[in-house]
Parts: C-alpha cells; structure tokens; sequence
C-alpha cells in the first residue's frame, strides 16, 4: 500500500510541537510492514534543509487566484529518516526560518496544498491513500474531490487527523478565488460560521477523520472552539487512535543526547548521574526533588499558571525542591518566568527556546514532570517521561486522561483535575511526600518505563483503517 502523509512539520526537519513528532514517527513504523510510505511538507529554512542532499522531482507553477509561483518538490536521497521525505519548494513563501505565525500563512499553506496536489496529479503512480494531518492540509480532501483540475485523482482515499482542534485555517470569502475552480454548488463544503474553514473543509470532506486520542473525540464533541455540533454530525465516520512514541529515538539505554545512559535495571545510578549533570549545570542541589517543565508556553498548556505555581511551590517547600522549565511561546509568560530566576536562585531556572538535547536531558534528569494542561488532545511528553523513569504530573483531560492513573489508584503518575495552581501544588505536595517514600516512589519509576506507547503497535491501527477505506472505495 502505497500512503502520503501531508502536513506542516515533521521531526527532524522542521518542528514547533507534537505534530512533527508525529510525522516523523507514524511514517517510519508503518514502513515497517511491508507499506510504501511516504511524507511531504513545505521547505523551510532549517538545518535539516541546509544540510542534507536533495533532488529536484519535480517543477510546477501553481496558481492562486490571481498570482502565479514557482515551485518544485524536493526529495531527500538518503531515505535516513525511515521513510521517503518530500519537500515543496516555494521561494517567494516559504524560504523563510520559521514555521508559523507570518501575516501571509492563510495564503502559504494554501499554495502548499495546491502544490502538492499538482504534483500528486501529474505523477505516473499515485498513492493509494492521502493522510492529511490538521487544518494546513484541510482542504486537500475537498480540492481532490470537486476541483476538476484533480479529477485523475479525485477517487483517492483521505484521512484527516485532528492534532489540535483549536487551530483551523480560517478566512474570509474574500480570499475564494485562491482556491482552484470547482462548481459553487459544493461551496457548503468549505464553510462553517459564515467563513471558510480549512479543518471543517477536511473533516466534511475526507473519508475518515482521527483524533490523537479516545478521550480528545469526546472531549471535541462538546468543547472545540465551534465546530462541536459537525464533529457530532459525522461521529459515525470518526475515530480516536491513540498517538505513539518513536522508543527508538527516545530510549534513556541509546540516547546519545544523555551524560549516562541506563535501563529499567540501572535506574537508580542512570537518573542519579544525570540528575547530578544537570543540577550542577544550574547550580541546584540533586539531593532534591526535580519537577520540570518541557513544552511551549501558552495558555492551553497551562503555562500560565506556572509562574504563580513556581512562586507557591518555591514558597511553601523553601528550599526542599528544585524547579527547571524549559519551553517559549507567550512573550508575557516568559517574562514572568524570567523574573523569578534570582529569586529563586538555586532551586530555579527557566530555559526559554527549543532545544532537543536539553529536553532528552531534562526527561533523565527530573523525578517529577508538570502537565496542567488546559486542553491536551493527547500529549507526548507524559510518555516521554515514563519512558525515561520521570514520573507524570498531570490534569484529566484528553490522551492524558487515557494515560496516567493516579498511581493511588495503583496507576503510573499523579493526577488532578482542575488547571489551578492550587490543584498543582497539591499534587506538588503529593509528590514530595512520595519522594520520601523510596520504595513505592522506584516502583511507579519502573512501572513508567515498562509501558510500550511504542509507534510500533499504534501504526498498525492506522494501517487497518487504511484497508478498510481502500476496501470499501473498491466495493462502491
């Protein structure tokens, strides 16, 4: 079987959170069992682009509206990431460093759809099924199936994944004439709320539609931000898969990124000695408990409520527990946290950017992670964590709900259920008083690292569903 996955990021190419994690993971597994699996996303201007060798598959002029760009798709020629990794090229739009957050991203994910789209049409094979993740290639599945310019490849299946519900490409009508020509009559496919929507338009139109986890499609039917009476609608065709970890890149026995690499056997003397690392690193005491914090910093996260919970925590435990954040994202919050370091000097640091090998340093490092996330439609760090022997911290809500148990009621972490710094800090509290309790805090450690959320067992999921598309496409 032949699959394309089409999205924005892809671990280690160009990465802002969980969805390039994904990309880069999904792809290689599922590769694995005798699939052809391939990934495609913009060029950008990464190191990953600049310092890898790449061929020139294809060149094309794609349209939209009124304006007319040069492209062409780039194939990387080593196959080192596990999988066949495609790059569209647009110069006037995406040779630039970052990702997101530009004036003109309506209009650059658009042309990387219809780009893709060209390219996928005028290929002597086609893939036998298109898995678009998010709104950056929502409207893939309508511009496939009533824009005549695709008709070569307007019966191809589509899945459409939902990462994060709350982000949807939207714009105003003004901006229709981007799209390539189709008939006004299937105009109702791309509108929600009086504007195009790209999400809506991907999980009207594509013939599955996934969420990262089984409590995120529930959750998404009552509370996602508008669009929870469609998602009702076509519940029949939806399904909540559970994501994955690649354990082979995140395994504390191989990672090269570690001071000291151990097991579930060598525990004790692994964490010790990379706490020690680290703690010597930011001048902290590793006799301590470590709690930290990896991930971007906004409010969905509960990243707001970080700079009140470190000024309890630090208050009320002085002196009996360190602190390390690492993460950016909301210029105030980062302020905030930044204001605390002499504060708190010695039991605190914040480290504001993205850093790969810092994290994978962190995750051996902490006895405690902190997860107060507002909404996690499944999250990948509490997984992380297990895997490195760092025991979760987390609130009920979405795949964190579906992964974390209370270890009081014989689970793998602590939970709470509200996103309060008050929640937080009881489970601060909880935590430190199972510090002390070594034999039952080294059992919850060892239970975290012996659970498999490895791709391998998740991808065939995917590839099941994928069978049963195809199957019944071949039957209509």
């Amino acid at each position: 079987m032949e699959i394309l996955h089409m999205g924005a990021e892809c671990y280690p190419v160009a990465k802002v959170g969980g969805l390039a994690d994904v990309i880069g993971s999904l792809p290689k597994y599922q590769n694995k069992v005798d699939n052809n699996v391939s990934v495609v996303i913009p060029s950008y201007q990464t190191i990953f682009r600049l310092n890898n060798n790449f061929e020139c598959v294809y060149h094309g002029k794609l349209k939209l509206g009124n304006f007319n760009f040069p492209f062409s798709v780039q194939k990387e020629t080593t196959n080192k990431l596990g999988f066949e990794l495609y790059l569209v090229e647009i110069p006037e739009l995406f040779d630039r460093p970052n990702i997101y957050n530009y004036r003109d991203d309506i209009e650059r994910f658009l042309s990387f759809q219809i780009a893709t789209l060209d390219w996928i049409s005028e290929r002597e094979s086609v893939p036998d099924l298109i898995h678009c993740h998010d709104h950056h290639t929502g409207l893939v599945p309508f511009m496939k199936k009533y824009c005549p310019k695709y008709d070569r490849i307007k019966d191809i299946p589509t899945v459409m994944t939902i990462h994060n519900g709350l982000y949807q490409g939207i714009f105003t009508f003004n901006k229709l004439y981007y799209l390539p020509e189709f008939d006004l009559i299937h105009i109702k496919e791309i509108e929600w709320g009086n504007f195009i929507n790209s999400l809506a338009a991907g999980i009207k139109c594509a013939d599955i539609i996934t969420t990262v986890s089984p409590s995120y499609l529930n959750e998404i039917n009552h509370s996602d931000n508008g669009l929870e009476t469609l998602f009702q609608r076509v519940r029949d065709k939806s399904r909540g898969i559970l994501n994955g970890i690649d354990t082979e890149i995140w395994d504390p026995e191989t990672d090269s990124m570690l001071d000291t690499n151990y097991s579930v056997n060598s525990i004790n003397e692994g964490k010790k000695n990379n706490k020690a690392q680290l703690c010597s690193h930011f001048n902290m005491d590793p006799t301590k408990p470590l709690f930290s914090f990896i991930g971007r910093l906004y409010n969905e996260k509960g990243a707001d409520l970080l700079p009140k919970t470190v000024v309890s925590a630090l208050t009320t435990f002085k002196d009996q527990i360190n602190i390390v954040i690492l993460g950016y994202g909301d210029l105030e919050i980062e302020n905030q946290l930044k204001q605390l370091l002499d504060v708190y000097k010695g039991n605190y640091h914040v480290h504001i950017g993205y850093d790969e090998e810092l994290a994978h340093k962190t995750y051996a490092s902490s006895d405690f992670i902190l997860i107060p996330s507002r909404i996690e439609p499944c999250g990948l760090n509490q997984m992380y964590a297990m895997r490195y022997g760092t025991i979760p911290i987390v609130r009920r809500t979405g795949g964190l709900k579906d992964t974390i148990i209370d270890f009081e009621d014989n689970g793998n972490g602590i939970c709470h259920d509200n996103a309060s710094v008050d929640d937080i800090c009881d489970s601060v509290q909880r935590a430190v008083n199972l510090y002390q309790n070594k034999e039952i805090f080294n059992r919850i450690r060892i239970k975290g690292m012996n659970t498999n959320h490895s791709w391998k067992y998740v991808s065939q999921e995917y590839v099941e569903l994928y069978n049963l598309i195809i199957a019944k496409r071949y039957e209509n």
